[in-house]
């Protein structure tokens, strides 16, 4: 999984025959060769690139697959990023006359000073929303299992408990001032619930397709009605 794919100008071109009429978002990333301090341009051509297709655009930083990608998540380079994407953002707004939203996707191993400091960053840049939480590369969870020692991000039942703190943290250090969108480890219901009480403002399904399909949309959905 991650970033494996033919290209931006690819991925507009399939967007641009879809059939599907609900909400769109477009994750954009830095490619697997290019230096992290040179990812900024990287975002910024694929932010214009997409901005005409995307209903929100999520600005991943997160990914556990792609070299050197998480170093963004922190201090000066992410404030850089950020600022980067919101002034080119402001200019397409003049240019397109039609705002879309952008969110970040950060990691769940994340300590709780780091998570304030990105807190702090997402709001100062006028980030719209951020996405709590990408894959983990924790693998305690699963020592000794036949391939627990793979590379990559561990997702699904593994990541639920750490990605619903991540949010409840996250929830406690923004006091309100955007939206969260819980993700990781959604499998039923009552983990999409878990994410709401922790402080997510709407959830995200992945893993949880592969093990229960697409009546746990309905589920949650049920579960969420009175909120």
């Amino acid at each position: 999984m991650g970033f494996n794919n033919k290209g931006v100008d690819h991925l507009v071109k399939q967007v641009q025959r879809r059939r599907f009429s609900g909400v769109l978002g477009i994750n954009i990333g830095k490619n697997f060769d290019t230096p992290v301090d040179a990812a900024k341009d990287d975002y910024l051509y694929c932010l214009e690139k997409v901005y005409d297709h995307a209903d929100y655009i999520t600005v991943n930083i997160s990914s556990p697959n792609t070299p050197g990608l998480r170093d963004l998540q922190f201090g000066q380079q992410l404030d850089e990023l950020l600022k980067a994407i919101a002034e080119r953002r402001k200019e397409l707004i003049d240019e397109r006359g039609r705002k879309v939203p952008v969110a970040v996707k950060i990691a769940p191993d994340m300590d709780e000073i780091n998570l304030k400091a990105v807190a702090e960053i997402l709001v100062e840049t006028g980030i719209d929303a951020v996405i709590a939480t990408n894959t983990t590369i924790e693998k305690a969870s699963v020592a000794g299992l036949a391939y627990g020692d793979e590379q990559g991000g561990l997702s699904g039942a593994p990541l639920t408990h750490a990605s619903t703190d991540i949010i409840f943290a996250l929830n406690e250090a923004l006091q309100g001032a955007l939206p969260i969108i819980g993700v990781g480890g959604i499998l039923s219901p009552r983990d999409a619930r878990a994410k709401i009480d922790a402080g997510a403002s709407l959830v995200q399904l992945y893993t949880g397709f592969i093990y229960r399909g697409p009546k746990l949309v309905r589920e949650c959905a049920e579960e969420l009605a009175d909120i």
